[in-house]
């Protein structure tokens, strides 16, 4: 059984830092792309970030050059780096994987971990 955990959310000031970490587990699986996501109140879900097995990474318009997406391969784990955060960065932050398992390709969410941008 596949499980995905985020973690690392909390309270943080405008212009602060936060990391957020993301955790797969289950015997012998293997992650493709993973991605961030976030749900705002009152907006729809939103992807952040993304990257790929090979290191590849890609981010929305809104957060470039704040947040920094990255990998471990080896211990099936993924973070999100977040820096100078604004209040509209309050949101539900999802891990997405997309993980074979057992002969098996499918996309796996995380439960959320919330973020408060606030002073």
């Amino acid at each position: 059984q596949v499980q995905v955990v985020e973690s690392g959310g909390g309270l943080a000031q405008p212009g602060g830092s936060l990391r957020l970490s993301c955790a797969a587990s289950g015997s012998g699986l293997s992650i493709y792309d993973m991605a961030w996501y976030r749900q705002g109140p009152g907006k729809e879900r939103e992807l952040v970030a993304t990257i790929t097995r090979d290191g590849s990474s890609d981010y929305a318009d809104s957060v470039k050059g704040r947040f920094t997406i990255s990998r471990d391969n080896a211990k099936n784990t993924g973070s999100l780096q977040m820096n100078s955060l604004k209040p509209e960065d309050t949101a539900a932050y999802y891990c997405n994987a997309r993980i074979l398992y057992r002969g098996v390709r499918r996309t796996y969410w995380g439960q959320g971990t919330q973020v408060t941008v606030s002073s």
